[in-house]
């Protein structure tokens, strides 16, 4: 079955069909990455590039390494290493991309709707790195497949989302992305940090971190994303720590078999503490493994490859 669509956009666009292809996918190319020689050659003879107007370390890093273990060519560009810091359009920079005929543009940008504005104006594949406080769905999946890894489906599972709310493109795609395989989703945070409208995102919103935490079989943790808050949007990060961080006591709330999660980068001892980000529930890293899964699946699929195709 391949992907009957050209691009990547976000969440609430991508059908139960379509996410559970991607999961499988990404389920058999996870293999690759193991093996001593980490490298098939599905994709040979294509270009990727990636294009971050904003700075990233672990979803550009492992969209760079997902596009070369599937053997396309790669290419690297920042927003301030572009013609755009000389006053060049985003479209006149893409069109200009476009003309050297890449095969895919994976995009992050610091405002809302920037990909979906170029996807509607090239011909090349768009997958959306983040944009804005908007959709971040390749985090999501990403998010999705290592529950499902542990727990064995996503069906059922409470799913607990603590933290800055209001800017996180994560949360706003994990909601979608959760909830419409069959997960619950609780939302929790300072008041400041909840969005207006938040149940409008298939989730609930908790009056405390710990009603949240309860029963939940999923914590995930959210950064303070201090270069988008507002001024008074917090009083300190001792204070914050103290009331919506989580430590071993809010954490024991949860199922025993609760699983915890971060999208990075950690602020220890603020959004978590270290003895619960390295604990034994702590399923940080394998988040990081599925990644390059996840985007090498996502760029497969997006340039035609099919679910039942052997990737070697």
């Amino acid at each position: 079955m391949p992907l009957e669509r050209k691009d990547i956009l976000d969440m609430e666009s991508l059908s139960v069909e379509e996410i559970q292809l991607i999961l499988d996918t990404a389920d058999s190319m996870k293999e690759i990455s193991e093996r001593p020689i980490k490298k098939v050659p599905v994709l040979r003879g294509k270009t990727v590039i990636l294009f971050f107007y904003e700075p990233s370390t672990r979803t550009r890093t492992s969209f760079d390494i997902a596009a070369k273990r599937l053997s396309a060519d790669s290419l690297s560009l920042s927003g301030d290493m572009s013609s755009l810091v000389k006053g060049e359009t985003l479209l006149d920079t893409a069109r200009n991309l476009e003309a050297m005929h890449p095969d895919v543009v994976v995009l992050r940008h610091r405002f809302s709707g920037a990909p979906h504005y170029l996807a509607k104006r090239l011909k090349a594949s768009v997958i959306n790195a983040g944009d804005g406080t908007h959709a971040h769905p390749s985090q999501a999946l990403l998010d999705m497949l290592t529950v499902r890894r542990r727990k064995g489906t996503l069906e059922g599972l409470k799913v607990a989302i603590i933290g800055d709310i209001a800017h996180s493109r994560v949360a706003r795609s994990n909601c979608a992305g959760f909830t419409k395989m069959g997960a619950t989703v609780t939302l929790a945070g300072p008041p400041t940090m909840i969005p207006k409208g938040a149940e409008t995102l298939g989730a609930t919103v908790a009056p405390t971190v710990e009603d949240a935490i309860t029963g939940a079989d999923v914590v995930m943790m959210l950064r303070i994303q201090k270069e988008r808050l507002k001024p008074f949007s917090m009083s300190s990060e001792r204070e914050y720590a103290r009331f919506f961080g989580l430590d071993r006591r809010r954490l024991a709330l949860a199922r025993p078999d609760a699983l915890v999660m971060h999208p990075g980068p950690i602020n220890r001892g603020v959004e978590i503490a270290s003895e619960v980000a390295d604990g034994p529930q702590s399923i940080i890293l394998e988040q990081v493994t599925n990644g390059v899964a996840v985007r090498m699946a996502l760029l497969y699929l997006v340039l035609g490859g099919s679910r039942n195709a052997d990737p070697d």
